[in-house]
């Protein structure tokens, strides 16, 4: 499967932003997530989604203020992202898992789960 990335941008302090990844096929049982890596750190999980089901999971630093979720229709899936603050700036990447873990109804992937990778979209937001 390949994923395309777009919506990244510049954007202001307090305001939004929403990502879409394309697959380019249909993907039910995959899991699905976005990461993301700022300058000089190291790629780190933002969100994630079984494609069949499920709840979506979080990381803390953005639970609250971003929203994943995606269209059966148009085999995408999109992160939402309000309340954008400039630690947010980084390249955001969507992945797809073909091997989903979920423990507890949980899915967290490692940056090492994930069968395959968008390119980056990047996202810088001013202060």
């Amino acid at each position: 499967v390949q994923l395309q990335a777009s919506g990244g941008g510049l954007v202001q302090t307090g305001g939004s932003l929403r990502l879409s990844c394309a697959a380019s096929k249909r993907i039910f049982n995959y899991g699905m997530a976005w990461f993301r890596q700022a300058p000089g750190k190291e790629r780190e999980f933002v969100s994630s989604l079984i494609w069949s089901g499920g709840r979506a999971n979080y990381a803390d630093s953005v639970r609250g203020r971003f929203t994943i979720s995606r269209d059966d229709t148009k085999n995408t899936v999109y992160l939402q992202m309000n309340s954008l603050k400039s630690e947010d700036t980084a390249v955001y990447y969507c992945a797809a898992d073909r091997h989903p873990l979920v423990r507890g109804g949980d899915y967290y992937p490692l940056h090492g789960d994930m069968t395959c990778w968008g390119k980056g979209a990047q996202v810088t937001v001013s202060s």
